[in-house]
């Protein structure tokens, strides 16, 4: 191996990383600055390779990240396919918007998936009409009767080249049959992905990236994106949430008051988007549940 190669992490176990290089994937370990440093790459890192002392490969040098992660821990991710079921299981729309708004700051594209909409028609309509308010791409699709598996196809094959995604939802809604038909090179055994998420449930499992859609474009399989805890965890201050609804952050400076919190005051112009219909009524109160949430988190100097 030549000093100095370059290529991205796509999987890591135990402080072992396998690297995929132009021609080969290599096995290697981070130098210990790293660790000094506190910092642990990540599955999605592109990364410099060098030669220790004992003429192994090791990582050298990340470069800058887009984003990243904590769990599932993952750099430089383009698109995550939030997928849900118009029914059984029934969709917990808040959950959907806290991780919309996690990956908005992040700076990562939502991509909205509806499956089973043979179930509940109606209600994947409406599901479908409250995400492309917000501006979000949105698929109604049933893996039963073949609908909608065509139109997700060809966003698949036309965006995701050169691209990192991952595919987030609740057990059960679908998402390894979806996955087999949109990327039947990867060879999965309907309900594979899903039985790994759940031996991951209680550990932390490893993530890799699946080469699909060639130049470059990787599917991530991870054990989740369960963490969306804004109680316990830091993912945003409050002064950024407004920032991370498409169509709140569209309003912005645009209401009576300067400083409106957009929940309440008269004359904010979010509020008259709710009563208009141009906004969900979901939406809003998802927003205005994280606002009190994030008004009274004790700030830790």
């Amino acid at each position: 191996m030549a000093d100095n190669a370059k290529g991205r992490i796509i999987k890591g176990v135990g402080g072992l990383y396998t690297v995929r290089l132009s021609d080969r994937d290599l096995q290697c370990r981070a130098r210990g600055s790293f660790r000094h440093s506190n910092i642990t790459p990540l599955v999605g890192d592109c990364v410099t390779l060098g030669i220790d002392e004992r003429g192994d490969a090791v990582i050298d040098r990340i470069d800058e990240r887009k984003n990243s992660l904590i769990r599932p821990p993952l750099a430089n991710i383009d698109y995550i396919f939030v997928t849900m079921a118009a029914a059984s299981p029934k969709p917990m729309l808040d959950m959907t918007d806290k991780l919309c708004a996690i990956l908005e700051h992040n700076y990562i594209t939502p991509v909205i998936v509806v499956g089973k909409c043979e179930l509940d028609r109606e209600y994947a309509n409406e599901i479908k009409s409250i995400y492309e308010k917000a501006g979000y791409r949105v698929f109604i699709l049933s893996c039963v009767t073949g609908e909608g598996i065509d139109e997700i196809q060809a966003f698949v094959d036309g965006n995701l080249a050169g691209k990192i995604s991952a595919f987030a939802g609740a057990s059960g809604v679908g998402k390894s049959t979806l996955l087999n038909k949109l990327f039947p090179s990867l060879e999965l055994g309907t309900g594979e992905v899903s039985r790994k998420v759940e031996r991951g449930k209680h550990t932390t499992r490893t993530v890799t990236l699946f080469e699909v859609c060639g130049e470059g474009g990787y599917l991530a399989d991870t054990p989740g994106f369960s963490m969306l805890d804004f109680d316990r965890f830091d993912f945003f201050d409050i002064e950024n949430l407004p920032n991370v609804f498409p169509e709140i952050h569209e309003c912005v400076g645009l209401c009576k008051y300067t400083k409106c919190s957009h929940t309440k005051e008269e004359g904010c112009e979010v509020l008259k988007k709710v009563r208009r219909g141009e906004m969900a009524k979901s939406r809003h109160d998802s927003y205005v549940e994280l606002y009190n949430v994030l008004k009274n988190k004790p700030k830790w100097k």
